[in-house]
């Protein structure tokens, strides 16, 4: 990068002045990794100091049967296929049950796109989850899913989603969003809900009070500059409804080979590469760089690896999501040793172990409980990067 662009880029970063597409796109354009992740980290500890949030959350797939095919998915079955499945709604119950221990805060609820399963399915389901588990919040549904839920019922997002919050959803999860930009999103995804859908569902969601979260699914076919303007629409509408509470990089995954029917499922990596540790941790500096109006940037370790999640707290990301215990939709892809469950403890220790201050909240970004950070007597207690 030439130097006086670079130099007016840090000022602009220092003076906290807003970040163009064109700066976005130079960002990314430099192979200055400790640069970039100096501007980031400095952005995020002007917004959120020392602290790393986490919580503790299960995820709760309920059906993996689904009416799309979307290029880069491990997680979806046609109806009749050997391992399809579709939990009763008692089943559900059961098993959110088990995982209620260890103080639980959040259940993350996402499923495939089911042709036949009934509307009323849904608002049973949360309603029946939260009267199991009054004191968790349910993060439900994405706006695929939303949509989907319009075309079965009849009915509006808007009175879908009364119904649904009147049953106990306190907010949507950020799935549907991959890559926004037709040129990319044509390739990749199998369903009819695309920017104008997503948006607009978030929209409504955000005007009923609910607080959502956003992602990017990143490190397939798209280019540098689809990364920018999907930010860069997030950022509009956030400037239009201040309704989301956190971005979340989603890392693109390759898949296996099922060994229960010998499928590969991921029609994408026969002409894909994943995203490297350092491209990663780019996407997350100039990720927290652009979207300044948005409070939180997430490293979801289960995508990334531990040691990736880390150095992403060093670069941009303020919150390692939680505990988890099992997430099918990337575990039925990769097969690289992420473990399924991190306790409280293991979060902790990670945090710390980055040279950062452990702080829990609930799926709203409310303080639960705060922890010691790093113990500064040890000589080799990690630092966070100088800002």
């Amino acid at each position: 990068m030439d130097a006086g662009l670079k130099r007016e880029l840090e000022e602009k970063v220092y003076a906290g002045e807003r970040l163009s597409r064109e700066d976005g796109i130079a960002l990314y354009e430099s192979d200055d990794l400790a640069w970039l992740g100096g501007l980031a980290h400095h952005v995020r500890t002007q917004k959120n100091g020392d602290v790393v949030h986490f919580n503790v959350n299960r995820h709760l797939n309920m059906t993996n049967v689904c009416t799309a095919s979307c290029a880069y998915c491990s997680f979806q079955r046609k109806p009749g296929e050997k391992d399809a499945y579709t939990m009763r709604i008692e089943e559900a119950v059961r098993l959110a049950k088990a995982m209620e221990g260890d103080n639980l805060t959040e259940l993350h609820i996402v499923n495939g796109l089911h042709p036949t399963l009934p509307w009323r399915y849904y608002p049973r389901s949360l309603k029946a989850l939260k009267e199991a588990l009054p004191q968790v919040s349910l993060k439900a549904f994405t706006a695929t899913e939303i949509h989907h839920f319009e075309t079965i019922s009849g009915m509006s997002a808007s009175e879908i989603l009364d119904e649904l919050i009147d049953a106990g959803l306190e907010s949507l999860t950020g799935g549907g969003a991959e890559i926004f930009d037709w040129e990319i999103r044509q390739h990749i995804v199998d369903h009819r809900t695309h920017w104008e859908d997503w948006s607009r569902i978030h929209r409504l969601a955000h005007s009923k009070g609910l607080k959502t979260p956003c992602t990017m699914l990143y490190g397939h076919i798209e280019e540098p500059r689809h990364r920018v303007d999907h930010v860069l629409r997030l950022r509009e509408l956030q400037d239009e409804t201040g309704g989301f509470q956190v971005f979340i990089p989603l890392r693109y995954q390759h898949d296996f080979v099922d060994m229960k029917d010998g499928k590969i499922r991921n029609t994408l990596q026969a002409r894909t590469t994943m995203a490297s540790g350092a491209e990663a941790l780019k996407t997350f500096a100039v990720s927290r760089l652009l979207f300044d109006n948005v409070p939180h940037v997430k490293v979801f370790w289960v995508m990334h690896g531990l040691s990736t999640a880390q150095l992403a707290l060093n670069h941009g990301a303020d919150d390692m999501d939680g505990s988890v215990v099992e997430y099918k939709i990337t575990h039925d892809a990769d097969q690289y040793g992420t473990p399924n469950k991190l306790t409280r403890d293991d979060i902790l220790d990670l945090i710390r172990d980055a040279g950062f201050r452990p702080v829990e909240r609930n799926t709203r970004y409310e303080i639960i409980r705060e922890y010691p950070g790093p113990d500064e007597a040890r000589r080799e207690t990690p630092q966070p990067m100088r800002a």
